[in-house]
């Protein structure tokens, strides 16, 4: 005989009812739901750790490195160098070889430059890169395209304003043979993430036709999705040597 409760009706008496499975099926349920509330608290707190560290954490870190980082190209630039150096391509991954300024974002905006684009060594911590895959020219080539990169997010965010930016901006590239004045000409708000047009030689949409002397910058966009890049093309207007400083920048010292 299975064990059960006496249970009153008032229609017909006492009628035996086994109680086992309805009683067990509350607290399973409940314990069920318990276990799902925990777990989704402890994701919601790992998603708001994640999010402090990527938007605030990781921009503190990445001006430390970049400050770092910058001290240790000046005073690179600051030992004597033989009177016959030459402008050399032949420049490290991850090496530091000169600084980028906009002054359409702020009088003391500026950004340090290293070889490629990569994510852990370059561009999380705070600096922008310079293409190397695809190959890109650098600023003291006679012809080619000087493309960059910088993240608009996290990490130093150099490239957060890439959008306010407008035509006719100028931007000058810093390095040891001397500056780079780049006049700014033409937005692609969003293209393909893997389109490489962008930074060729004479650069696809960029409405540049023949060979010449060019700069890219490019960033993610949408902001905070990075699933399409923002670009800038720009043209050369002006190069002096490296103790002349052009016009409308003031340096890093």
């Amino acid at each position: 005989m299975s064990e059960g409760f006496d249970v009153y009706d008032p229609g017909s008496g006492y009628e035996l009812y086994d109680a086992s499975s309805a009683a067990g099926a509350p607290r399973s349920w409940t314990r069920f739901l318990g276990g799902l509330g925990e777990a989704l608290i402890t994701l919601g707190l790992v998603i708001a750790l994640y999010a402090v560290y990527e938007l605030w954490w990781s921009n503190i870190t990445a001006g430390e490195q970049t400050r770092r980082n910058s001290a240790a190209l000046l005073r690179t630039w600051a030992a004597p160098a033989p009177a016959a150096a030459k402008p050399s391509d032949a420049i490290a991954i991850g090496q530091s070889f000169g600084f980028l300024y906009i002054p359409a974002f702020g009088a003391d905006w500026r950004a340090l430059i290293m070889q490629s684009v990569d994510r852990t060594r370059v561009l999380n911590t705070g600096a922008v890169g310079h293409y190397t895959q695809p190959p890109s020219a650098l600023p003291w080539d006679a012809s080619g395209n000087f493309a960059i990169a910088g993240h608009r997010d996290g990490h130093g965010m150099v490239f957060r304003d890439l959008d306010q930016l407008a035509v006719g901006d100028r931007v000058y590239v810093q390095t040891a043979y001397g500056w780079f004045v780049y006049q700014l000409d033409r937005e692609a708000s969003s293209v393909p993430i893997n389109d490489v047009g962008a930074v060729e030689p004479i650069p696809v949409g960029s409405g540049f036709t023949k060979p010449g002397r060019y700069i890219t910058l490019t960033t993610c966009t949408p902001i905070y999705i990075d699933s399409n890049r923002m670009v800038w093309w720009g043209h050369l207007i002006e190069q002096t040597p490296k103790g002349r400083v052009p016009a409308g920048v003031t340096p890093i010292s």
